[in-house]
């Protein structure tokens, strides 16, 4: 966020349901369509006309889709879902789950969890290659956020049966990705580049599935230069 706002304005978004955005309204399942949709009327509500975007993992897959919809300037996905089979989508969103379940048992007590690299290593481990670089705080306000955020079940549980149809873009698009990813692994990628051919695809070498946290200034410079990098 720092890199990134010397040179631009910047606004980060929770998506509905996660962070201190509440979930969508009763009756709507939080579907990556339905996400993308929210975040393109609430882009009219903050004043923002087709901005650029970027998203990792979940927001990767919204950021698509309102590629799809020609809704931004340009769009940047970070390891975005949506490419995988059915029982890479039951592993990686169990995974999810469990890891989850594990942070809920550690209770307020993150701290003594995300205070050491041991513990920042274990917590993070599917996510971060080199989780253990992680700050305390980053850490920690991320493992906080996965125990309180009240739409992560449904939201997972609809994001399995997502699938990423292949769409000519109208706008510019990147698609990104770690090459230690291990909770969307490299291999789909390649779906990716198969079902976004008009798309630019880049590897980010030694980075995980969430990159930012495994190389800022890579990422950072991706984004500054539209995807040319």
């Amino acid at each position: 966020m720092d890199l990134l706002a010397h040179e631009r304005e910047v606004v980060a978004v929770d998506l509905p349901g996660f962070g201190d955005s509440p979930p969508l309204p009763d009756g709507t399942t939080p579907t990556v369509q339905a996400l993308a949709v929210e975040v393109a009327t609430w882009f009219s509500t903050a004043g923002l006309t087709r901005p650029p975007v970027v998203g990792n993992s979940l927001g990767g897959a919204v950021a698509l889709e309102l590629a799809r919809a020609g809704a931004v300037a340009n769009t940047v996905a970070l390891s975005p879902i949506g490419l995988w089979t059915g029982h890479e989508a039951a592993h990686a969103l169990g995974s999810l789950r469990i890891a989850r379940t594990m942070a809920k048992s550690v209770g307020h007590r993150t701290a003594r969890v995300t205070g050491s690299p041991l513990g920042r290593a274990l917590a993070f481990w599917q996510l971060v290659a080199y989780s253990w670089r992680m700050t305390p705080e980053a850490a920690d306000g991320a493992l906080r956020n996965l125990t309180r955020s009240p739409g992560f079940e449904a939201t997972r549980r609809a994001a399995r049966t997502y699938r990423l149809r292949g769409f000519a873009p109208s706008v510019p698009v990147t698609v990104a990705w770690g090459t230690r990813d291990l909770l969307t692994p490299l291999h789909q990628a390649r779906r990716a580049a198969r079902l976004l051919p008009g798309a630019r695809h880049i590897r980010l070498h030694g980075c995980g599935h969430s990159p930012m946290s495994d190389d800022p200034g890579r990422v950072a410079r991706l984004l500054l230069s539209n995807g040319s990098d």
